[in-house]
């Protein structure tokens, strides 16, 4: 099975339509899937709904296609860094489905494992518990969130070898190991693709059985919030 592809528009040929539901890795701009949402911009796939921590900046991530009307959906747990996602949220073009952090990395990951749904405390008590079910367990309550089942994963590693095994970095393993897990095709962007077997096994993330293309390209890793003291 070929999985490495030339460009993010190659990786993408033939798994794009309107209406379909992304999974999106990243956490802040920290290994957001950054290539293949440009080559999606320029594809002009419209009406997408997308599970992803965030929602990039006004300029950069997902904010790419927000500001092209491009995506209907954003199933989120965090959007404070985004006007141009205000704005739409506000005037009603936007829908948003709210997610505590944990429980969307769960809903991921559980999809990822044929796991339909599953039971949580967090927000029970509060609007995320709005219309789900609850249930006791010894004398607690609990509430069913459902597994995400995505259309496309895409999803930012370091490091792939040739099959697709992938390491991660820092932050950025937060995020993309679920996402990726959660999509019915899972394509990946990296910096580096090394021969099979050159990766430990005890290093690897994420196995090769989850990704289906793979591009190696050149990114920006621009910081969302730079912090810097006097010298």
């Amino acid at each position: 099975m070929k999985k490495i592809y030339g460009s993010a528009a190659e990786a993408l040929d033939g798994l794009l339509f309107d209406g379909m539901f992304i999974a999106a890795g990243g956490f802040g701009l920290c290994g957001i899937p950054e290539l293949l949402l440009d080559a999606i911009k320029d594809a002009g796939t419209k009406d997408l709904t997308f599970a992803s921590n965030n929602a990039g900046v006004d300029d950069f991530g997902i904010g790419i296609l927000l500001q092209t009307r491009q995506v209907k959906k954003m199933i989120s747990s965090y959007v404070g860094e985004n006007a141009e996602f205000m704005r739409q949220y506000l005037s009603g073009e936007l829908e948003l489905e709210f997610n505590p952090q944990g429980t969307l990395a769960e809903r991921m990951r559980a999809g990822g494992c044929g796991i339909p749904g599953f039971y949580t405390k967090t927000g029970v008590g509060t609007v995320i518990a709005d219309g789900k079910e609850h249930k006791e367990f010894n004398g607690e309550t609990y509430i069913m969130e459902e597994g995400i089942f995505a259309d496309l994963s895409i999803v930012k590693a370091w490091k792939a070898d040739e099959t697709g095994n992938l390491i991660f970095r820092k932050t950025a393993r937060n995020f993309n190991p679920p996402a990726a897990m959660c999509g019915k095709v899972c394509v990946v962007e990296v910096e580096e693709i090394v021969p099979t077997g050159s990766l430990d096994p005890d290093h690897i993330h994420l196995p090769g059985i989850y990704v289906h293309r793979l591009i190696k390209g050149e990114h920006e890793k621009r910081i969302e919030q730079r912090t810097t003291r006097a010298a």
